[in-house]
């Protein structure tokens, strides 16, 4: 029978408020991205005429920050590994930065199909 390992739960909760932390403190796009997702939340719910609409409007601004979140570790991960320019690791880097554009793309698309529906 398995039993839930409430320590491991507890560590990987606090790692994941680390990584949190770790983005609001040293990582300027992930830090304003989430300035505008906690002002555009709010209106979400103002905006989103039934539950499906609120969900959407809030999913797309989740996103932008896990992206975000998911694009930093890859140049941390990139810068870790060398500093020096490398054609893999500016592919590396450009493909996590265009994640976070079209996630950023998203945004308005969603919001103004729910707006002018």
């Amino acid at each position: 029978m398995n039993t839930i390992d409430f320590k491991r739960i507890f560590k990987a909760g606090q790692n994941s408020i680390a990584g949190l932390k770790d983005g609001v403190v040293h990582h300027t796009a992930f830090r304003q991205e989430l300035i505008i997702a906690i002002v555009m939340t709010p209106l979400a719910f103002w905006i989103g005429e039934n539950g499906l609409e609120t969900a959407l409007l809030v999913i797309v601004l989740l996103l932008v920050l896990i992206v975000e979140l998911i694009n930093s570790a890859i140049e941390t991960v990139v810068n870790r590994i060398s500093v020096e320019r490398n054609k893999l690791s500016k592919q590396a880097k450009d493909l996590g930065s265009a994640a976070v554009l079209i996630s950023l793309i998203n945004v308005p698309l969603v919001w103004g199909l729910i707006l002018f529906d």
